[in-house]
């Protein structure tokens, strides 16, 4: 029986989870040719499609993404992409045991990596697509997958029709705010493959279960084709440079991939992170849903119901709230265009409610958006506001980050958070691209040296600046012990302040705050749930955030009203967390309207001061 024949059935089918993560807890680097290891280390290779296939899945795919002569080039392996391609199918082959019926799926990824698109064009990763698809010969069918610009998918679904009348897998990847790297919605992606010779249209890697489910519901909106939904297993913990893992346990991952299937999923596995574990929770989710469709007449199971005047000056270094006095600050994100007018209107009316300071974070999207050392300068000379600017060192060479800082020190910025950062996600493998001349505490030493007017060479400057400096800590860490010798290390590196991330219970807190022994001042990030949709995501999804099981049964109980229910939380919170820490920093959340902002600032504000 073919792909086609069985979802044309409404047959559920389980493809199998992550193949590069699982090479990469083995031991392999994520930016080496992992699909050289098809050659190299067959064995190895196998015994991954062997453990899924003992998980219960009905397809495994070839150990071929990112084998395209462009991609392999880079790696020195461009001339060897039959000799690679052919491997991954016969080490796929071998796997299966004598009788088995599982079916074996080429993977083919975009021809070229995110970074390769600029300089590569479209008959160029045509020709690469068509080469590749040719050496799969003897799959039983071809998954495109993690394709995050829509020309590129359109592409391959051209050229892999010309080559090949085997069934085809589509399938796109999206970020958080539910666009591909090309801005698209799932509803122009449905659009756009419609008419194509498609066997199925999906999802895959980037987002975790959560928002996978939620793409998946909006594609069943907009198409006809069987859906695929392959969710990464949550978001990844930089664990040394170049080593991640991930936590989403195989229950939870398990629970949104039943609702896909009755969102009306056909062919649902699991992308990076996921393990056998994940995808044998996946297989016996799978096979209730088949039960429960058993007694019906065979068809395609439908889909269930489911300027301001201000001169510019200096900015006081140090903060505001000094022994005996708390500061107030609010965090804002950038916008993602060079409109700041809005940022601006919302920052002056926030320092009318009382608000200290106001902290620019750095965004973590793969779009262009504003700088925060940038706004953060701009609101000052702008409103005269006092301001902080969150600086990552992600992608960033050290020579840039002191021109920068130099830079905004010279037009009056004072106050730094240092912060380590990790790349967007943007398909493929985590973080893979990501480049760090130094972490967190380099930028703090870096900064505590240009206060006493050295640069990074050693050189005497010509003045020296007058930054305050902080950095971040995690009260919700896993490794307590280890958070806080981390965050001992950013004191002794020369951090004056620190701020936590946000907290949601004071376990944690008072721990850390213990072994900190009052160095330096803490400051608690204070962030109001939205939902209980939210809190769920960030339990399980986030790593090293603590959501308590009281939160999550209030916000479902609250249903329609959880918003503000998330936003009593926060106050209470707030009002607890008063004498504990120098103050508080509130985090209103990205992609909220600015009434919003003020609203949620204010109930925070006047929890937080009722307990003064």
């Amino acid at each position: 029986m073919t792909v086609r024949t069985m979802l044309a059935g409404g047959r559920i089918l389980v493809c199998d989870g992550a193949m590069g993560t699982m090479l990469h807890a083995a031991g392999n680097s994520l930016d080496q040719a992992l699909p050289a290891l098809n050659l190299s280390n067959p064995a190895l290779v196998r015994a991954i499609h062997e453990s899924y296939i003992g998980a219960g899945v009905d397809i495994i795919q070839t150990n071929t993404f990112a084998a395209s002569r462009i991609r392999l080039a880079e790696h020195d392996f461009g001339d060897r992409v039959d000799e690679i391609n052919q491997a991954g199918v016969r080490t796929a082959r071998q796997a299966i045991p004598a009788g088995s019926s599982v079916l074996v799926a080429g993977s083919v990824s975009p021809a070229v990596s995110v970074r390769q698109r600029r300089r590569v064009g479209a008959p160029e990763r045509a020709a690469a697509l068509r080469e590749q698809i040719h050496a799969l010969a003897g799959v039983d069918l071809i998954i495109l997958e993690t394709f995050g610009y829509l020309d590129e998918l359109v592409e391959a679904i051209t050229v892999a029709g010309e080559v090949t009348d085997l069934p085809l897998i589509a399938q796109a990847t999206f970020g958080a705010d539910g666009r591909t790297l090309s801005g698209h919605t799932p509803r122009e992606v449905a659009a756009a493959v419609s008419g194509f010779p498609v066997a199925a249209l999906g999802t895959n890697c980037t987002l975790g279960p959560q928002r996978s489910l939620a793409v998946a519901r909006e594609l069943r909106e907009c198409t006809d084709l069987p859906l695929s939904v392959q969710p990464n297993s949550g978001l990844p913990r930089r664990v040394a440079p170049a080593r991640f893992e991930y936590e989403v346990d195989a229950d939870y991952f398990a629970g949104y991939v039943r609702q896909a299937l009755e969102t009306g999923a056909a062919i649902v596995g699991g992308c990076c992170g996921t393990t056998p574990t994940h995808l044998a929770a996946v297989a016996e989710v799978a096979n209730s849903r088949r039960r429960q469709l058993a007694p019906r007449t065979g068809g395609p199971a439908g889909p269930a119901t489911v300027s301001s005047g201000h001169e510019s000056a200096t900015q006081p270094s140090g903060l505001p709230g000094e022994p005996g006095r708390r500061v107030a600050i609010v965090e804002l994100t950038p916008p993602l265009t060079g409109d700041a007018g809005q940022t601006l209107t919302t920052a002056t009316e926030l320092a009318s409610l009382g608000v200290d300071l106001i902290c620019l974070a750095a965004t973590r999207t793969s779009r262009a958006h504003v700088s925060a050392i940038d706004l953060a300068v701009h609101l000052h000379q702008s409103a005269g506001l006092d301001t902080i600017a969150s600086v990552t060192t992600w992608d960033r060479t050290i020579m840039a980050l002191q021109a920068d800082l130099l830079g905004a020190h010279a037009l009056g910025l004072r106050r730094i958070v240092c912060e380590t950062g990790t790349p967007p996600l943007v398909g493929d493998y985590p973080h893979v691209d990501g480049i760090w001349d130094v972490d967190s505490v380099g930028l703090i030493e870096l900064l505590s040296s240009l206060n006493d007017g050295i640069d990074y060479y050693r050189l005497q400057l010509g003045s020296k600046t007058d930054f305050s400096v902080g950095g971040r800590i995690n009260p919700g860490s896993r490794d307590p012990e280890r958070e806080a010798d981390r965050a001992l290390a950013k004191i002794s590196a020369g951090a004056q302040f620190l701020i936590t991330r946000p907290i949601y219970e004071l376990t944690g807190l008072r721990q850390l705050l213990g072994a900190l022994g009052g160095r330096v001042p803490v400051l608690a990030a204070i962030r109001p749930l939205a939902s209980y949709e939210e809190a769920e995501y960030l339990r399980h999804e986030v790593p090293d955030v603590i959501i308590p099981a009281q939160t999550l049964a209030c916000l479902e109980q609250a249903g329609p009203d959880a918003a503000r229910a998330g936003i009593q939380l926060a106050a209470d919170l707030a009002a607890e967390v008063r004498e504990l820490t120098g103050g508080i920093v509130i985090a209103p959340g990205t992609d909220v309207l600015a009434t919003t902002v003020l609203a949620t600032t204010g109930a925070i504000l006047a929890g937080y001061r009722r307990s003064a």
